[in-house]
């Protein structure tokens, strides 16, 4: 049984929030009843979220130590979600000391937690910001004032862009969101995606996240495709998130459970 130690003023706790959600696949503490019922409902439908949202963070470690070995020095990560072991600003700086991290979020109670988190922590900055409004976070003050738009960056949408509907077009939201970025920046993105899952179990896990405050779009590999925009992604390409360069010692010797694309665009 988890025990609620924080309850933060004005923010609802009633609803399943996907952030405090996906704290819980990981095994943290930042969520409430609500987050552990709706959570709980999926694992019965698909028992394997916890190594996907797993799988998903390894991606991030290995792109992280890649892009810094590539002579990144600046992560723009969007959509950061609650903070975790092996964030981006931890990898980055184990790499390269000298790498600056900007996340933005619109949740509340990751705003709260990360800035809290983070108090202290060198070349690291919090800001509010959103997707849907991407010339807003590229014109942040204190977007800005991290981050050098004359050298590369490296823009990280780490399991976001399933949180935006067809209708939103997030494609276009992506192209207008790296529009200022200067010749040698990157993006990287995993997307959740129905191939290879139990076909019966998908409208079940999608109903509970469309009951929670961000319901979900599965894509499959041709439609995520789209959101690179025509950049040149780097080897492998766009793969199962556990199949993007993997460590020797863990390459998969059966079939793919990870249940999301990721890749990496060279801009």
């Amino acid at each position: 049984m988890v025990e609620d130690t924080w309850h933060p003023i004005g923010i609802d706790t009633s609803t399943p929030n996907a952030a405090r959600m996906y704290d819980y696949f990981l095994g943290g503490k930042d969520h409430f009843p609500a987050d552990r019922e709706a959570a709980d409902k999926i694992l019965l439908y698909a028992p394997e979220v916890p190594h996907v949202v797993r799988e998903n963070r390894a991606f991030l470690a290995r792109v992280v130590r890649h892009l810094c070995e590539a002579g990144v020095r600046q992560f723009l990560d969007i959509g950061t979600g609650l903070p975790t072991q092996n964030a981006v600003h931890e990898v980055a700086q184990r790499h390269a000391p000298d790498a600056r991290v900007v996340y933005v979020d619109n949740d509340p109670v990751v705003l709260t937690h990360a800035r809290a988190l983070l108090t202290g922590v060198g070349e690291v900055s919090v800001v509010q910001g959103d997707l849907r409004e991407p010339e807003a976070i590229m014109k942040d003050r204190d977007v800005r004032a991290a981050l050098d738009f004359d050298e590369p960056v490296a823009v990280l949408l780490l399991a976001i862009l399933h949180f935006i509907p067809d209708g939103e077009d997030p494609a276009g939201l992506v192209r207008r969101l790296l529009a200022p970025l200067p010749r040698g920046s990157y993006v990287v993105l995993t997307h959740a995606t129905p191939q290879d899952s139990n076909e019966a179990d998908i409208p079940k896990v999608m109903g509970v996240y469309n009951s929670s405050t961000s319901p979900v779009t599965l894509r499959d590999k041709e439609q995520i495709s789209t959101f690179f925009g025509g950049y040149d992604l780097i080897d492998p390409g766009l793969v199962y998130v556990s199949q993007w360069r993997p460590h020797a010692a863990r390459r998969l010797t059966g079939p793919d459970r990870s249940r999301a694309y990721g890749g990496v665009a060279h801009i």
